[in-house]
């Protein structure tokens, strides 16, 4: 990418916390935040927002009637959304561009309303303008009284970075100077925990030091678990103050698939996805790629394998965050950018604590950021200080 675009602003909303400082204290102890939780007909790990954040949550919903019957994918991102831009100085009725995605969007009341379907055979009236995936942005835009465009997007758990490369494309397009960008999930539902059960990939053992295994190469078993969550940036191309990162490339593949949900021994997506996102930069230069890693066998071991073929014998330093957090979906990919900034912030590296770790960088100036989708959607971040 020519000209790089600058960061200006990033909120998040996860079991981690809901501050900046917050999370990066809550990222400096190895204690993971995986809880099992009973969903009525099975019990699974998951990684839920505190109590705090959740009475935040509330705080939001109880402030406006019309926000009541929201589902918590739109409310976890007008939260995350209000602080990003209030960080940024935008202002309502600046012409800013939104672009909030999500894998799987209103879960919660698609499941409730459609039980109240299966119940009294009809539908509710808000059934469906509450559980449209564009939902997320148009309540932002009402929310923020934002001018600009709004739309939203499903493309499984690459979603928030596509947002990010969509916001790019605006952005160099000239058609809008600022873009906020990111994902929202609130999927700890029994019906999607079910559904992720039925896959064989979910982490089972809550008696663990360290359920899911995500970046342990040498794991018997599959460990994902999934979490919730919100993050979102703020994008500027020309910024008036300081910028927290910059975007300096980006990169994305799909790959034609072998199998419905997994991808290519090599990770061929990955390595084109990269490729793409490094194509003006020099691969020695990076020094950290925060992996997607969801704690499954094969996606772990698949993706370490694309970046080998990448870096060759220049190898950067991996880490992820899904040991700690688990699978956010949607919003996993602006989570992980989010841990690569606050990296790059503190020059402190952030590792997993159940691996050996190869190689510690000195100094961090430049992170790769993976996510990637069922599907084979690829999709790499890079960013820089």
């Amino acid at each position: 990418m020519k000209t790089k675009i600058a960061i200006t602003a990033l909120s998040s909303i996860s079991a981690l916390g809901s501050t900046a400082r917050e999370t990066w204290e809550n990222y400096l102890n190895n204690h993971h935040f995986l809880t099992e939780k009973d969903f009525g007909t099975h019990k699974a790990l998951v990684a839920a927002l505190s109590g705090g954040s959740k009475t935040e949550i509330e705080a939001i919903r109880a402030s406006d009637v019309k926000y009541k019957s929201l589902d918590n994918s739109v409310l976890y991102a007008m939260q995350t959304a209000r602080k990003a831009v209030e960080q940024a100085d935008w202002k309502k009725g600046d012409n800013f561009g939104i672009n909030i995605g999500s894998s799987r969007g209103a879960t919660s009341l698609f499941e409730k309303y459609y039980q109240e379907y299966l119940t009294d055979k009809k539908s509710s009236t808000l059934a469906s303008p509450t559980t449209t995936l564009g939902n997320i942005s148009s309540w932002l835009a009402h929310d923020l009284q934002s001018q600009g465009p709004e739309l939203s997007h499903s493309i499984t758990c690459s979603t928030a970075l596509h947002a990010l490369v969509n916001g790019v494309a605006w952005i160099k397009s000239g058609m809008s100077n600022k873009f906020l960008v990111g994902g929202s999930e609130a999927s700890l539902t029994p019906f999607t925990i079910a559904q992720m059960k039925a896959l064989k990939i979910y982490a089972e053992n809550p008696q663990d030091d360290y359920p899911c295994k995500a970046l342990d190469l040498n794991k018997k078993r599959n460990s994902m678990a999934l979490g919730e969550g919100a993050a979102v940036v703020c994008m500027e191309a020309n910024p008036s103050g300081e910028a927290l990162a910059y975007v300096e490339g980006v990169g994305y593949a799909t790959e034609v698939l072998k199998h419905n949900i997994s991808i290519s021994e090599e990770a061929e997506c990955f390595q084109k996805s990269m490729k793409m996102a490094l194509r003006n930069t020099d691969p020695s230069l990076v020094d950290v790629v925060v992996m997607h890693a969801p704690g499954t066998i094969k996606g772990d071991s698949t993706e370490v394998k694309a970046i080998e073929k990448i870096f060759g014998e220049d190898m950067p330093a991996l880490t992820t965050n899904k040991w700690k957090i688990g699978h956010t979906f949607g919003a996993s990919g602006m989570l992980s950018l989010e841990l690569a900034v606050l990296m790059m912030q503190h020059q402190a590296f952030i590792k997993v604590p159940y691996i050996e770790h190869k190689k510690m960088p000195g100094h961090i100036k430049k992170v790769l950021v993976n996510a990637v989708g069922f599907g084979g959607n690829a999709v790499s971040v890079l960013l820089s200080v």
